[in-house]
């Protein structure tokens, strides 16, 4: 792409205009070795795009360090930092796309509020002991935690930038002209035995970065940073304003001897249980006008002082979480609703099934579907007594669903294809890369009708019908048996309609299209056969359809700027009333379930937020779950009141919907440790009492429904 000329101050003379294909939107900071970007990927989501800057590209030496840093942090799950999503340490100039995370900083939280609360304290000590253990289970040192990489954001911290020195940030370097970390963090090691720092080494930082966030300074406090890297080797720390229930923790972090320093998981232990019962960091401006303000807190934003509770303990405890956010209740008052708040430890989901009755357990299983290469993730779907996959240079596959054996499987040309459908008559379809829907028999794998469409049409299977859109104003409907073309047409009053989704009990596919300026939406609802509108009408606002209730209402959500949802609109045409319900705060691209008449909705850093579109007349917020998932899947509901969601890290989580909880999660599968980040989470699949998931790792997983306690 063609560099974008800049007149600014940067380092750079020239700007890129792209990172791959990505474009940079604009510029959120800028650091020694390169600038962060807005950018938004393909499919909408926010990234944070660093591009190293010139001078530090032609490096051999950076470039392997930064090639080190996008391993590392591909390699830890998302629940504590902004996950990985595309990167290319070779080019020109080398990139790496995270996930946009939205929050403060550590250091401008107390810059412009100042020191944290005791409360607030201990929930970042917290925050930071879980996510440093996640690092280091993942076999990765930071080496650089300070203020500035610790992002505060309403699900906890998140610890960022692995890996990169900054040698233009400091005046003191090591025997090679180069300082890896930041003086005012920095263990004794670091100074002394720079090859032998370990994890530990993180934990000394943690201790000063508490006494940053308790204090507004550090412990070894100094203009030079030689004065600075003695008083680390030599001197005690500066306690002082460090609260007296914390500063024996977090002297222990501030040992001379890695050895004397205490473990991440003993940080956990040794705040438990008053750290857990600290509320959540909720940025300041996403608190609903309707809610009470709380008493004031000295930083100003972290809300500390709800008030809270543990959850009741647990006899038995066969699930191991690999990441746990701090369990908490909190009580919120929202429009005479009431809220609770709770976050991922596994609630006791109450009696077990008594397998003699319900039928033998289900073991469960887990195949490797990919074939050489770079593992994918892969998409599934079930039906017509099979699983049917595609990923990994697979094009579609059929796995027996009690035994994870493979029926047969067809090789896929090019990228991985989109996630198939389970069609009448012994189909299955799976959309491939360059366009057309192939399908194939599901006895043996036969190929059968394909609908040789554009790469930009969307198919939507939809009963006895197939129905593409090809997003430029271009809708028709295929036969699902045959592939035959059943209409082709325009709908009146639509210039380019769209397709929402395809709902079984009415036999509708629903048709919508915004605005120029975003203030109408044209929704219509459309036999799939026949292409007759049954309904249409105009709406209010920014919408898009997400499911039908089960009286028949259309529920769809309302967007604010194009990626913030800030209400559920439930229009009921067989009286065409329109009811708008507001959701206590804008949430970023939520994907959204529905059954009955609740709606769950799943935000990209993992919370889920049950509504009851028909309490009332602008519906009701039942219970909010914070899932510690950094990067999920679209959830799915099953039996047994459950919802499922998948995380990046090949993690499969059951939610308990009535009271919710979280009630159940499988280890992580990243196979050789990487995470292999996706811009999308394929959803899990439900089918009676089995559950299938799939992971980074090109796995393809089953477990039992009926205990999820005992994944």
């Amino acid at each position: 792409m063609p560099p974008l000329r800049s007149t600014g101050a940067d380092r750079d003379a020239e700007g890129p205009e792209y990172a791959g294909g990505y474009r940079l939107q604009a510029c959120l900071g800028s650091g020694g070795m390169g600038v962060v970007h807005l950018a938004t990927s393909a499919s909408g989501l926010r990234l944070a795009v660093k591009v190293v800057h010139g001078q530090y590209a032609e490096d051999p030496e950076f470039r392997a360090r930064f090639r080190q840093e996008v391993a590392a942090a591909r390699r830890v799950s998302g629940a504590f930092t902004a996950p990985v999503v595309d990167a290319d340490p070779d080019a020109v100039r080398p990139w790496m796309a995270t996930l946009y995370v939205p929050g403060p900083t550590l250091a401008d939280q107390v810059k412009r509020n100042g020191p944290l609360s005791p409360a607030e304290l201990r929930r970042l000590t917290a925050g930071l002991a879980e996510a440093l253990r996640d690092i280091h289970r993942a076999g990765v040192v930071h080496r650089d935690l300070k203020p500035s990489n610790v992002l505060l954001t309403d699900t906890g911290p998140k610890v960022i930038d692995f890996g990169i020195s900054r040698p233009v940030d400091s005046d003191l370097h090591t025997e090679t002209g180069k300082l890896i970390g930041s003086p005012p963090f920095m263990a004794p090691e670091q100074f002394q035995r720079p090859r032998e720092v370990g994890p530990a080494a993180d934990v000394f930082a943690l201790g000063s970065v508490l006494v940053h966030a308790a204090t507004g300074r550090g412990p070894f406090d100094s203009d030079s940073p030689y004065i600075v890297a003695y008083q680390v080797v030599h001197d005690d720390p500066d306690l002082t304003g460090v609260p007296d229930e914390l500063a024996p923790l977090v002297a222990r972090c501030l040992a001379k001897e890695p050895a004397e320093r205490p473990t991440p998981a003993e940080i956990m232990a040794a705040l438990l249980p008053p750290s857990y019962e600290a509320a959540a960091f909720i940025p300041a401006q996403r608190r609903p006008p309707t809610l009470p303000e709380p008493a004031p807190a000295p930083s100003g934003s972290w809300d500390a002082d709800t008030p809270v509770r543990a959850p009741a303990p647990r006899a038995r405890r066969r699930w191991r979480p690999s990441v746990v956010a701090a369990a908490a209740l909190a009580v919120l008052a929202a429009g005479g609703a009431v809220v609770a708040l709770r976050t991922a430890g596994v609630e006791d989901p109450g009696p077990r099934p008594n397998t003699a009755e319900a039928g033998a357990a289900f073991d469960g299983w887990q195949t490797v579907l990919h074939k050489g290469g770079e593992p994918t993730t892969p998409t599934c779907a079930h039906g017509a007594g099979g699983l049917y996959c595609a990923g990994g240079g697979t094009a579609a596959a059929r796995l027996d669903p009690e035994t994870g054996r493979v029926v047969w499987s067809r090789p896929a040309a090019g990228r991985v294809p989109s996630t198939p459908s389970v069609l009448p008559d012994g189909l299955v379809a799976v959309p491939s890369p360059n366009g057309p829907l192939h399908t194939y028999a599901t006895a043996d794998g036969a190929a059968r009708w394909h609908t040789g469409g554009s790469a930009a049409e969307l198919a939507r299977p939809a009963g006895p019908a197939v129905v593409l859109s090809d997003g430029t104003g271009g809708l028709r409907a295929v036969d699902s048996s045959t592939g035959k073309q059943l209409w082709r047409h325009g709908l009146p009053g639509f210039t380019t309609p769209q397709l929402g989704p395809y709902e079984a009990g009415t036999g509708l596919v629903s048709v919508f299209e915004t605005s120029g300026d975003a203030s109408r939406t044209h929704v219509a609802a459309v036999r799939p056969v026949s292409g007759e509108v049954v309904w249409q009408r105009r709406l209010e606002g920014d919408l898009s359809p997400v499911g039908t209730a089960g009286d028949g209402s259309l529920i769809l959500a309302s967007h604010r700027r194009g990626t913030e949802t800030d209400a559920l609109v439930r229009y009921d045409p067989a009286d065409r009333s329109v009811r708008r319900l507001p959701l206590p705060y804008n949430v970023y691209q939520p994907q959204i379930a529905v059954q009955g008449t609740t709606a769950y909705l799943l935000v990209t850093s993992g919370r889920l937020i049950a509504v009851d579109t028909a309490a009332g007349p602008s519906g009701r917020v039942l219970w909010e779950l914070e899932t510690a998932a950094g990067n999920v899947s679209a959830p799915v509901l099953g039996p047994g009141g459950r919802l499922y969601l998948s995380a990046s890290d090949g993690r499969l989580i059951a939610v308990d919907t009535v009271r919710g909880a979280l009630v159940g999660q499988t280890r992580p599968r990243l196979g050789d440790g990487r995470l292999g980040y996706a811009t999308t989470v394929p959803a899990p699949v439900v089918a009676g009492e089995k559950v299938f998931g799939s992971a980074p790792d090109g796995s393809v997983f089953a477990v039992d429904g009926r205990d999820p306690a005992g994944w």
